[in-house]
């Protein structure tokens, strides 16, 4: 018998024209229907371009018809008229996708103090290993620390184009906050300004040709994250996680939040996982496999671990973080084990 959810996994093989995410994924799909060896399936785009209409319709006509036992297929593609002379608008209307950029990939914690930039730094870095030219953006505001973690201090420079060009670190590009501010200067800003300095990220920011860009977001579910799912169309979030139940509790708010945009969940994981003493003794302090079930019950991918290595952070104090300075090390294989299997997903 064909089902809903194998007429929904058949779709989402099906990327948006011009974009990397997938029709299920970007909401469009609305209804499916499965009667017996009939199948019937409503999509609605925001965009108001007949070709991706069309493109999208035989796509999934011929998807669908490839299931085992499926005999009639009908696929309704519903869109709001053009107005004249304009463009179709993206899968969301506020966004609109950064040229150069093939990948946008957002790292996220429900609380702080989880280790969340750590992760993105040395995740930025484990992707560079594997040869994928790589940005990586700070949008935590407030407590920028990615400018100290991946070693850069330099201002930005203006291109001819008067854009801002993000200084390297280890051979990522990097932007932040903390690379405009001077000193330890703090930033006293309400919301609309959060807003405005995120989409000014992506669109004052010369970026160049990119496999993926990372954007470490602030802990919670405000305006940093909300501004980043509407203004640049995500391929998904990375959830990052300690084992115990009150970064847990939060971690499913923040899974919740990235399913209501529409942005996969790519995965999560489990840092601070254990450590070993000198002798050998595994202890684990926040418990363990708190991250790897909570990927069970969310039905999510569970990346990997991290335990606690004292070199983690020693290289991200120094500003060379852990897969640069050691890469051979236990620690850093962890990073790259992440790494490689984010790498995987989104071939």
């Amino acid at each position: 018998m064909i089902t809903e959810d194998d007429v929904r996994n058949v779709l989402k093989a099906i990327k948006y024209p011009g974009y990397s995410r997938d029709i299920v994924s970007f909401g469009l799909v609305k209804q499916v229907a499965v009667k017996e060896a009939a199948v019937s399936v409503v999509l609605t785009l925001t965009s108001a371009n007949p070709e991706a209409a069309r493109q999208l319709k035989s796509e999934a006509e011929q998807a669908i018809k490839a299931l085992a036992g499926v005999k009639h297929v009908h696929v309704e593609v519903n869109q709001p008229q053009a107005a004249p002379g304009a463009a179709g608008a993206t899968p969301w209307a506020q966004q609109s996708k950064v040229p150069g950029i093939t990948r946008i990939v957002a790292v996220a914690s429900g609380k702080g103090g989880v280790g969340k930039s750590t992760v993105a730094a040395n995740l930025a870095c484990g992707l560079k290993q594997l040869g994928r030219n790589v940005g990586l953006l700070d949008c935590d505001i407030y407590g920028p620390s990615i400018p100290l973690m991946m070693g850069v201090h330099a201002k930005p420079t203006i291109s001819m184009e008067e854009k801002m060009v993000p200084p390297l670190g280890h051979g990522i590009k990097v932007m932040s906050m903390g690379l405009l501010l001077e000193g330890d200067q703090p930033v006293i800003w309400r919301g609309p300004m959060i807003v405005k300095t995120i989409q000014q990220f992506f669109s004052a920011v010369e970026w160049g040709a990119l496999d993926y860009l990372l954007v470490d977001l602030p802990p919670g579910t405000g305006d940093a994250q909300l501004t980043l799912c509407q203004t640049v169309p995500l391929d998904g979030g990375v959830v990052v996680t300690t084992p115990q139940e009150a970064s847990l509790g939060v971690v499913r708010k923040g899974i919740a939040m990235f399913q209501k945009v529409n942005v996969p969940i790519l995965g999560i994981v489990e840092n601070m996982s254990f450590f070993t003493t000198p002798t050998g003794e595994r202890v684990e302090i926040f418990g363990h496999g708190g991250g790897q079930n909570e990927a069970k019950r969310q039905n999510v991918p569970f990346l990997g671990e991290v335990p606690l290595f004292k070199e983690i952070r020693e290289a991200g104090d120094l500003g060379v973080p852990v897969v640069v300075a050691s890469p051979a090390s236990a620690s850093a294989q962890a990073f790259i084990r992440i790494a490689t299997a984010l790498n995987e997903k989104l071939r």
